[in-house]
């Protein structure tokens, strides 16, 4: 290999691997506790990350489902964050055990290579691997034994996804994610949904009306907010220094408005 095609092989690894190094740095700075555990999902482990609150009682626990680049190092800074506002976080990395050659999202050559494998996961694979990860969450000694879904873009749609498929949870915050279409699937939600969008992001803010209108026929709690300016991602956007100021207002107003739904429970 000659230097010029080893010095671009260099610096496209770099880019993935370094690309959020503002992530890493809240990570590090941070002084709560972080491990990283193995929860058992039917013969397989999925490799999740864990963020302790610093308080004196048990807290509400939070699964955070990530983005379609799979468990990056912001997701884990946004588990931190909720840790920090007092909520027992677990965000799972739901590529683990892909297959033979990528057993976690850190061994994908590349962002695009973590994509594309996300997409080719079985649906109900990853229904039974969010459920084992709440029994686990649920039953750690410092949980609260309550459980809310957070997720973000292809987590978001999730979050929306998973909420129709389990009884116990007790709130889906959805950040620009997209409903399942099907009325007889929405109809089962029995959880409060709430919604966090960008207003430049009409992808997915033009199905809200639609999912809107189907949560009112089955009297479903559906409750959303459009944020002035932000895109999609803003959630990780808005924690990025060159993210845009829009980004940053609708990621500090979001974070406010979590805190006062989850303090309901």
């Amino acid at each position: 290999m000659n230097k010029f095609c080893l010095l671009l092989l260099c610096s496209f690894f770099s880019s993935w691997l370094y690309a959020q190094d503002f992530a890493l740095k809240q990570l590090e700075n941070s002084p709560r506790h972080h491990e990283w555990v193995e929860v058992q999902s039917n013969g397989r482990s999925i490799h999740s990350f864990v963020a302790y609150p610093e308080k004196s009682e048990n807290a509400l626990a939070v699964i955070v489902i990530h983005e379609n680049r799979g468990l990056t190092d912001w997701v884990r800074s946004f588990a931190d964050q909720m840790a920090a506002a007092g909520y027992l976080a677990i965000a799972p990395d739901l590529l683990s055990g892909f297959n033979d050659q990528y057993d976690k999202t850190s061994e994908f050559p590349s962002s695009d290579a973590a994509r594309e494998a996300i997409y080719q996961l079985d649906p109900q694979q990853v229904t039974q691997d969010l459920q084992a990860v709440q029994r686990y969450v649920a039953d750690l000694p410092a949980s609260s034994s309550k459980v809310a879904v957070m997720g973000f873009c292809w987590g978001g749609s999730q979050t929306f996804r998973y909420a129709t498929l389990s009884q116990d949870i007790v709130a889906a915050l959805v950040f620009y994610g997209t409903a399942p279409d099907d009325y007889a699937e929405l109809a089962k939600i029995e959880a409060p949904v709430y919604g966090f969008y960008g207003e430049d992001d009409q992808r997915v803010n033009a199905t809200i009306e639609g999912t809107a209108q189907m949560m009112k026929k089955a009297k479903n709690t559906y409750e959303y907010e459009i944020y002035s300016g932000a895109g999609h991602a803003f959630m990780r956007r808005g924690d990025d220094p060159e993210g845009g100021e829009a980004n940053k207002d609708a990621k500090t107003q979001s974070l406010e408005r979590i805190k006062s739904i989850l303090s309901q429970y």
